[in-house]
């Protein structure tokens, strides 16, 4: 008799657990069913605010792989807008909730993958479920979403200015609407330093984004239909027909947790290097994505880092040990790209306030440059940020704004990170050059020495408080 593997999320780390582990086994060794209480399988949310703001097609363009691949090509039985909404890991049961037939039944399982995503944060206030108010986590949010603004949406207002924030403003300023962000953070991207920041708040003023910080949301108001008038703060009321959430998520875990699976820190589920749910391990039970925790090999502390890039490469490790394997998930340096019109924003590792919560001390620069040599046509600006240890000069995040070709950059540095480069290392890297590229000095080597000459000189001034011989 065929073992039973039950995943419940239909997106990245479920569909590539289930994937993987089919490889591995075939349908008459694992018998393989997924539950996803949406409408879609494998697509790219990434890419949602690229189709509101017809940049690609959608939203079928957005889908790998529909349920019909899974069934005939992997023998993988995916159903929609099937929720689960218990495990029991007594009995190894879920209970799911078919809400085209509105019914209720269990399903059995061997073998358990929780993929559950991550959902929304929605604040707290008056009116915050009014209609016109959407969270853009999943391909049916972006539906929603498009569909309001064909319907003659004319005004919007973005809450927060992360990623998803920023990317929607954009998008909705494409349709010709008018588009207010409200964030309480200082600048917007708070997963910038303010600095940093500064330069994304200008670009999206210059592309007509009204941008208001240091402001909290106190509630919407409302039509008599329910539907969504205006947002309130603290420093003013700004119109709205549709209000869009870019406040961040949390790990969605009720479900984990009501069934006794551990959660960490991070407030994700707790796992171990192989994805075993539980942090020592529940028997049979894995989980991967935006409802997990991740190690942070740089602050060395549990993290929670909703992105798809993780969680892909999660379900291929939680599939690879179903299917027999042996396969680990080390941990996350937390890289990330985003952009605002022609402004690319790239970060990784830590943020000085990181460095400060957990102890380090640290030295930064700043250099600006060119994203080619500047005689060269298209030479374009860019500003790259380092921050490293002092003393050690280990480097401890980075950060680039800047123009075309500059967020990729990113990936360099990530890569000192992960391999726990010092900066005084990365000023020798062989990187490439040619003209069209970059200048002769990269602004990442640029950046590297100027980090360099910052932990030189703090050595140099401990050496001179101290009246040592070798600071070092």
């Amino acid at each position: 008799m065929a073992e039973r593997l039950v995943v419940i999320g239909g997106d990245a780390a479920g569909m590539s657990a289930a994937s993987q582990a089919r490889r591995r086994r075939g349908p008459d060794d694992l018998e393989i069913v997924a539950f996803e209480r949406g409408g879609y399988t494998s697509y790219s949310a990434c890419g949602i605010p690229y189709w509101i703001g017809d940049v690609v097609d959608g939203p079928d363009a957005l889908i790998a792989r529909t349920p019909e691949v899974f069934r005939d090509k992997y023998g993988i039985d995916v159903r929609l807008h099937s929720e689960v909404t218990a495990i029991d890991l007594d009995r190894r049961e879920v209970e799911v909730r078919d809400h085209g037939k509105a019914e209720t039944y269990r399903h059995g399982f061997d073998q358990l993958v929780v993929a559950t995503g991550a959902v929304p944060l929605r604040p707290p206030v008056p009116g915050i479920d009014a209609g016109g108010v959407f969270g853009v986590q999943v391909l049916d949010d972006g539906v929603a979403v498009r569909r309001a603004i064909d319907d003659g949406a004319k005004r919007a207002v973005v809450v927060g200015a992360g990623y998803i924030g920023i990317e929607m403003a954009e998008a909705m300023v494409e349709h010709g609407l008018d588009v207010t962000v409200v964030t309480r953070e200082e600048q917007p991207m708070a997963t910038l330093d303010p600095d940093m920041g500064r330069l994304v708040r200008d670009a999206m003023a210059d592309l007509g984004i009204a941008v208001r910080t240091g402001e909290l949301v106190q509630g919407i108001e409302t039509s008599r239909d329910g539907t969504v008038e205006a947002v309130t703060t603290d420093g003013g009321t700004y119109p709205a027909d549709i209000v869009v959430l870019g406040t961040g998520v949390r790990p969605n875990t009720d479900l984990a947790r009501d069934a006794g699976i551990a959660l960490g820190r991070s407030g994700g589920i707790c796992v171990d290097l192989r994805m075993r749910a539980g942090g020592d391990g529940v028997d049979g039970v894995w989980a991967g994505g935006d409802c997990v925790e991740s190690y942070d090999l740089v602050s060395r502390r549990p993290v929670h880092v909703p992105l798809g890039t993780h969680a892909n490469k999660q379900g291929r490790v939680i599939g690879i040990n179903i299917g027999g394997g042996y396969a680990t998930f080390p941990g996350v340096v937390r890289t990330a790209v985003s952009k605002v019109c022609s402004l690319e924003i790239a970060r990784t590792g830590m943020l000085e306030a990181d460095c400060v919560a957990a102890g380090l001390r640290f030295v930064t620069a700043i250099v600006e440059s060119t994203t080619r040599a500047g005689y060269y046509p298209g030479a374009a600006p860019i500003t790259v940020k380092l921050i490293a240890e002092v003393r050690s000069g280990r480097l401890l995040g980075a950060q680039i704004v800047g123009r075309e070709g500059a967020a990729k950059r990113i990936d360099t540095l990530a890569v000192a990170l992960w391999n726990e480069m010092n900066v005084e290392e990365m000023t020798s890297l062989d990187l490439s050059y040619a003209p069209p590229f970059s200048p002769v000095w990269d602004p990442v080597l640029i950046a590297a020495r100027k980090a360099w000459d910052a932990v030189e000189d703090d050595i140099q001034r401990w050496h001179r408080a101290s009246g040592g011989d070798d600071a070092r």
